[in-house]
């Protein structure tokens, strides 16, 4: 690792030099707007040659990936928070999209990609496995029984495939006008929300029965 630039402070490993590029990127996007934000003020940020950025992220689009990934711990903190006391699946599903696209774009770390413009970056992002696993990981801190509704724990992968997509497309084409939230949970009640009612009541009438 090269010992120039870095402020006269240079990182004692890899692990530390990808972090001070991504909390370098914040600070640029905080002061420019990620529009305006480049790799080249990045280097400048840190006293480092772009090549040095280069050894760690190949685009301005990944360094911006990780600074939205490290926002996600405290918004999906939120996001729980808020679900408190849902217990029904399809409800909770329902209101955590809806607390999620109004609330990702007002989040500067979450709506990072959307800014960005390269929605096919954010796209094939938001369904990668690991990108999956987190979801799923996620919906487990929803307050629902999922085994008493009918939804394995490898069920929840696909759950939260599913609803990586439709996020993906609701908050890159919200449509004319502009989805409000009662006419999204509307949709979402309508046309998701059976799903995981029919799942639910599948699964009481099996344990009834056993």
């Amino acid at each position: 690792m090269g010992h120039h630039g870095w402020g006269g402070r240079p990182p004692a490993s890899d692990a530390e030099a990808r972090q001070r590029i991504i909390d370098a990127t914040a600070r640029c996007v905080d002061r420019h707007g990620v529009t305006k934000t480049t790799l080249s003020d990045v280097a400048a940020e840190l006293g480092v040659t772009r090549q040095t950025v280069y050894r760690h992220f190949g685009r301005l689009s990944d360094i911006v990936a990780e600074v939205a990934a490290q926002g996600a711990e405290s918004f999906v903190d939120l996001m729980i928070a808020h679900l408190q006391g849902i217990t029904d699946p399809a409800e909770a599903v329902v209101e955590g999209m809806v607390f999620c696209v109004r609330t990702i774009p007002t989040e500067p770390r979450l709506s990072l990609l959307l800014q960005l413009g390269d929605t096919t970056a954010f796209g094939r992002g938001a369904t990668t496995s690991d990108t999956i696993a987190y979801g799923a990981r996620m919906l487990r801190r929803f307050p629902v029984d999922w085994a008493a509704a009918g939804v394995g724990d490898k069920d929840l992968d696909g759950l939260a495939e599913m609803i990586m997509r439709l996020l993906t497309s609701l908050l890159q084409h919200p449509g004319e006008p502009p989805q409000d939230e009662t006419r999204l949970r509307t949709l979402l009640n309508r046309w998701l929300a059976p799903a995981l009612s029919r799942t639910a009541a599948s699964a009481r009438v099996t344990g009834d029965s056993a």
